[in-house]
Order: C-alpha cells, then structure tokens, then sequence
C-alpha cells in the first residue's frame, strides 16, 4: 500500500499516549512473510522521543480504525493493564449480511482456535475455548445490511468476526467466516465494496487521569454500505 500520513491520522495525541485512525489494510506487525506495516511508519509518530511508540493492543490487518499506542515504556505498561483487564471501553461499527435475530443482544459464545494442513487455522465456537463475549445492538438498516454497533467484553482473535458469523450474519467482506465477495449483499448499496471487510474500531475509552477518549470516521470503502443503513456523514 502507498506510505500512509500516519501523522495526519492522529485522535488524540499527548506525551505517554497516541491514538491512531489506523487505515485498513495495513498490519500492525510485520509478518513473516515480510511486506509494510505500521512498524515501517512509526518513526514519523515519535516526534522526537528517543523511543519509537508502540501498539498498546491487536488490531486486524483489515480492520481500521481507533489504535492505541504507549510512547513510553510506563504508559504501555499502563495501558497494557487496562486492555488485559477489560477496562479500555471498545466500540466497533460492523456493516454485516442479513440482521441479527433482535434489536440488540449479548453472543456469548468461547472461542477455539482450529487448524488443518489443508485449510490453515480459523476461529471457531466451541465449548472449549476462551470465554468470549460481544454486545450488539443495530444501528440501521436496507437492502439485506444491517449496521451494527460492537462492543466486545473479551478481546479474542477474530471475536467480532466469528461472533457476527455465529449470529447468522456474517461481516460484510470477510473472506474467512463470511460469504464470497461479488454476491448480491450490496444490492442496497450500489457502490459498497464488498470485497473489503467491514469493521471499524469505531470508539475507545480508556480510564487514564485524565481519561482519553477518540472517535474514528468511517473508512472510505464503508461509507456507502453505512449511508445505505441510515448512517449519515456529520457536516
């Protein structure tokens, strides 16, 4: 992907902690394969710290969004604190195929990683995984989508996702728990992109003195799925 302003993308900057807009399609870790990632950019976010800063958290390749960061090693401390004990206030948006079964609801369903040498590693629902637990509740709705407001209460490998999928509608371009791109799913969005996912790590909250809070636009390739839904972009 072409290099990214990260500094253009900032939510909230102060000394120990930044919030990025991180865009989708951009890994938070370099992989083994190699290719870009935020680790390639984070030079450009020390603004002159010795210490380059570092993700406090996970954050999908494909999903954009809030990211937290520590500039310093107590501030990651800290926050590395507050996500393992379920302090720091996620808020996810989720364009998804189909409608979940009521207005609004809780999946509480453990997660369990599965491999096969043929088909690689996915998330699954089983009762011998990981305590895993999503609030949902729908924002809007059209043309077979539904917009979802996610707050996750456990922070699982592809919680949202196989949760989404688990309520029987699955996420709007997830190649992995959803259905192919190119079906009919943006027959209510004409221009929606299917064959990109759509999540967005929306809000977080984080309970620091003081508190911090950031609020992260919608990607481009989720806004016409969204304003399809009801969303409406704020003058």
């Amino acid at each position: 992907m072409p290099s990214p302003d990260l500094a253009a993308r900032l939510l909230h900057r102060d000394d120990r902690v930044l919030v990025l807009d991180k865009p989708a399609g951009l890994p938070v870790h370099r992989g083994p394969r190699g290719g870009p990632s935020l680790e390639d950019w984070l030079p450009a976010l020390a603004f002159g710290k010795k210490r380059l800063p570092q993700p406090a958290h996970r954050l999908d390749t494909d999903t954009a969004g809030c990211l937290v960061l520590g500039r310093t090693k107590p501030a990651l401390a800290e926050l590395g604190a507050l996500f393992a004990g379920g302090l720091a206030r996620k808020t996810y948006w989720a364009v998804v195929r189909g409608a979940p079964p009521a207005p609004e609801g809780v999946v509480d369903a453990p997660l369990l990683k599965h491999s096969t040498a043929k088909a690689g590693w996915r998330m699954l629902v089983d009762p011998a995984g990981q305590p895993a637990r999503t609030e949902w509740r729908v924002l809007g709705s059209a043309g077979g989508l539904s917009w979802l407001e996610l707050r996750p209460r456990t922070g699982r490998t592809h919680q949202l996702r196989v949760h989404c999928a688990h309520l029987g509608c699955p996420i709007l371009g997830d190649p992995r728990y959803g259905a192919p791109s190119g079906d009919a799913a943006c027959r209510g969005a004409p221009e929606c992109d299917a064959g990109r996912l759509h999540l967005l790590a929306r809000a977080i909250a984080l309970p620091l003195d003081p508190p911090i809070t950031a609020i992260a636009p919608p990607p481009p390739h989720m806004q016409a799925a969204l304003a399809a839904c009801g969303w409406r972009e704020a003058a």
